[in-house]
């Protein structure tokens, strides 16, 4: 942590137990790494051009993961809260709107592949 940082925001997304009222048994992820990667250093780029980010990281898990399991932390921090926020959101929505990464939803009943790209 940087003694100039007011602001560290930081986003945990968690495996959920249901999808439109379906019970969620576990989620799969796949990702194209390659492509991934050079999609979210695009990303921490345009992060960075657009607030004055002094610390800015992401992770996003592949493989099997349970409920209540984390597969992404976006973490960020900046002199002020609001560029934190704004960027934090700005980069896990861009995220999943970008990144080759695929999730499949694993019911009792079957499972579904989600897009990529909502």
């Amino acid at each position: 942590m940087l003694p100039e940082s007011g602001g560290i925001d930081v986003f945990i997304g968690t495996v959920r137990n249901a999808t439109k009222g379906k019970a969620v048994l576990r989620l799969e992820f796949e990702a194209y790494e390659k492509m991934a990667i050079a999609e979210m250093e695009k990303i921490v780029a345009e992060a960075i051009s657009k607030w004055p980010i002094q610390r800015l990281l992401i992770h996003h898990r592949t493989g099997t993961l349970a409920v209540g399991e984390v597969p992404v932390i976006i973490a960020v921090s900046t002199a002020h809260r609001a560029a934190a926020f704004e960027a934090c959101r700005y980069i896990i929505d861009t995220l999943k709107q970008t990144v080759p990464i695929w999730k499949k939803e694993i019911f009792e009943d079957g499972e579904v592949w989600v897009a990529a790209h909502p």
